[in-house]
């Protein structure tokens, strides 16, 4: 009985150890398979677009509409979304004549909705409200 044991053991140690390696290794195989597959997926797409946009019409419309540029001699106009409701009517056309808000106005906590806080000026000169947004210098 003892001899049957040991060759069994012997047996199992011969067949057991290199075939779970061998099972490992296979695995790693098939995610390394399953990776180049995808890799070449991902080849053959980016292949099609190059040809696609290889055209100097398709890259003129690409700059374009990616990268936002223009040839010499043409002007590129931007069109701003519409203001939020809040904003006053006197600021309503250029963002960039709404008042700057002072930090501490600002509360401390971060909600989804932010309120926009505004003064009128009697003036619209540029000076004067240059002026005005560096109310920390007072």
């Amino acid at each position: 009985m003892f001899p049957l044991a040991v060759v069994t053991a012997l047996a199992m140690l011969v067949g057991w150890f290199p075939l779970t390696s061998i099972w490992g290794q296979q695995s790693q195989i098939n995610a390394t398979k399953a990776q180049i597959a995808s890799i070449k997926e991902q080849q053959r797409s980016l292949t099609q677009q190059a040809n696609a946009s290889s055209t100097q019409s398709q890259a003129l419309v690409q700059a374009r509409e990616q990268y936002q540029l223009v040839q010499p001699g043409q002007s590129l106009i931007q069109v701003l979304p519409g203001l939020a409701t809040g904003v006053v009517a006197e600021h309503a056309g250029d963002p960039g004549f709404a008042p700057i808000v002072s930090p501490s106005s600002v509360s401390s906590s971060t909600s989804a909705t932010s309120q926009i806080t505004s003064t009128t000026h009697s003036s619209s000169n540029f000076f004067n409200r240059f002026l005005h947004t560096l109310e920390f210098w007072r």
